[in-house]
């Protein structure tokens, strides 16, 4: 293989400051950040553009870990089906909605923009302004080049420090925040049995190293679930694989994700109709040595089903699953370890890791 030069073309310089003007004008500016400064590596530019300005950041799926989740000015992630309340109180408060790298596409797996919101947006794709919304501002170029640009362009304006040092956006964002895990805490720490699903999330948040791990989900529950709540920190963190909804690739995903980053834990999430499709590979992983740990949401159901098709459930009970999946992953030549118990969570999660230091793929039911 032959790695390619990259090549970072800059933006238009006039249309750089219209930008940089808007933001700076904007009463309550929004930045939504998408998978091209990722695919840019713009990350550390991203950052000090949001601190010189005070603006909060919210990234769509294929960007979530373009902004750690964990800064004072993060918002998370705009997923369609399910997203904190940051993200839902900033933008539709927002004058202003800046996009980095995104294409602003409408569907149904992404947050929509609120009617009446002036757009600006950056982008290497021409075709994405003004694509599905008007774009008022738009500069054509790479996310990494555009932003040093700006950067450059806010200092000019406001010296070197910028906004630094304002607190108020940033007091904002915890206090929004810190309602929110308040309402859903009592989920997140449940102690009822079966086990609810964000519980899990929750533990795993608290045993992993998130530094040095990498997740991803399968579509429906476990992506709507998992979303919300898990904070990716560093680039590459998180996996994101936005509008589509294919049973099963989490499973394919992480293993390449191991195979890219072989001293990081990486974990996929997801529910046993997932598992369903494309189970059998996890003898793919014990057999080249791919030591991925999978998380599976074993509750009986495929959901969603039962309202799209309300004959054939009614008949053919098409929405209920069933199975021993841990003696699948068993069997397959992997560890697994089914879990029950909400008391039992920590130590089983705890164990699954270690497995897979040894080299070994985990299954965790």
């Amino acid at each position: 293989y032959q790695p390619q030069r990259r090549f970072s073309p800059s933006g238009d310089e006039r249309d750089v400051r219209d930008v940089v003007k808007a933001l700076l004008s904007a009463k309550a500016p929004v930045i939504w950040a998408g998978q091209g400064v990722i695919y840019a590596e713009a990350w550390a530019e991203l950052k000090d553009l949001a601190e010189l300005l005070q603006v909060p950041v919210m990234s769509s799926l294929n960007g979530k870990g373009a902004f750690p989740e964990n800064h004072a000015l993060a918002l998370g992630t705009a997923n369609g089906f399910s997203r904190p309340k940051t993200v839902d109180h900033f933008l539709s408060k927002a004058d202003l909605v800046f996009g980095i790298g995104t294409s602003f596409t409408c569907s149904k797996f992404i947050c929509p923009i609120p009617k009446g919101k002036t757009i600006a947006q950056v982008t290497l794709e021409e075709s994405d302004i003004s694509k599905d919304y008007a774009t008022s501002y738009g500069v054509i170029g790479d996310a990494k080049a555009v932003i040093s640009q700006m950067i450059t362009e806010v200092k000019k304006r406001l010296g070197e420090n910028g906004r630094r040092g304002e607190g108020a956006v940033a007091a904002e964002v915890r206090a929004v925040k810190s309602d929110f895990l308040k309402e859903w805490m009592p989920r997140l720490t449940s102690e009822k049995t079966p086990i609810s699903p964000y519980r899990v999330i929750w533990e795993l948040m608290q045993v992993v190293n998130p530094q040095k791990t990498v997740v991803t989900h399968d579509s429906g529950c476990p992506r709507d679930q998992l979303v919300p709540f898990y904070e990716t920190v560093v680039p590459h963190g998180y996996i994101g694989w936005g509008k589509s909804t294919p049973l099963g690739s989490s499973l394919g995903l992480i293993m390449g994700a191991k195979l890219a980053r072989t001293e990081w834990l990486a974990v996929n999430v997801m529910g046993e109709a997932a598992f369903g499709m494309v189970g059998m590979d996890f003898e793919t992983a014990v057999r080249n040595q791919i030591p991925i740990l999978t998380i599976l949401m074993n509750n009986g159901v495929m959901g969603g089903y039962t309202k799209k098709q309300p004959i054939a459930t009614e008949l053919f009970g098409i929405h209920r699953l069933s199975g021993h999946y841990t003696k699948v992953a068993e069997a397959l030549g992997g560890y697994g370890e089914r879990i029950e118990k909400v008391a039992d969570l920590k130590q089983a999660l705890q164990r699954a890791i270690k497995v897979t230091e040894s080299g070994k793929p985990a299954l965790l039911e």
